[in-house]
């Protein structure tokens, strides 16, 4: 069974990394980490209260029960380990911090050493880097990254697609996020 993990960094749109999770129900065995500032980011985003608890609440709402969730704090958590055999590693959204500290290989959390495993591994790593406008040096940096073999992915739209919801623009993203670690879906319309 493959193992996939998603990363969601503290970028706006927090919400497209919690939808990709509930789509890859039944996909492997699927691990999750969610960082301080993307909690954050996702309460504001939603207006909900600070002392929700946080956890149950993404966990209900996305129907996310098949999801092991780690702790970003802890360092020794199997994904931290090529030998742990994650095959794709998707960070959606990709806060240009999360960016800037792959680039410069710095595992100083959790999703930033599974990020360096992915990269060490030559195995799959999806970033999802959600910013507008890029400045040069983001654009670098992923340049340099992409030239290692990491894919750089933002949530983009495509008008093919005939989105005509915030919800089937979602699944569009989300559909192609799936179409770069060969996951099977039907989420989008395709170019005809």
């Amino acid at each position: 069974m493959r193992k996939i993990l998603v990363g969601i960094s503290g970028a706006s749109s927090c919400e497209l990394g919690f939808l990709l999770l509930k789509h890859l129900r039944q996909k492997g065995q699927i691990f999750a980490i969610i960082t301080q500032n993307a909690k954050i980011s996702f309460i504001k985003e939603n207006s909900l209260l600070e002392n929700i608890n946080f956890m149950q609440y993404i966990k209900d709402k996305f129907e996310l029960d098949h999801v092991n969730f780690l702790d970003n704090e802890d360092i020794s958590q199997n994904v931290a380990s090529g030998s742990f055999g994650i095959e794709t590693t998707f960070i959606a959204p990709c806060s240009i911090n999360t960016l800037a500290k792959i680039t410069c290989g710095i595992g100083d959390t959790l999703l930033t050493r599974a990020a360096g495993v992915a990269l060490k591994e030559r195995r799959k790593l999806i970033l999802g880097v959600r910013e507008m406008p890029y400045s040069t040096l983001n654009l670098e940096q992923m340049t340099k990254l992409s030239s290692y073999g990491v894919i750089i992915a933002p949530p983009v739209m495509a008008s093919y697609a005939k989105v005509d919801s915030i919800e089937k623009l979602n699944e569009f993203i989300i559909g192609k996020w799936l179409d770069l670690a060969n996951i099977e879906h039907n989420l989008y319309q395709r170019w005809q």
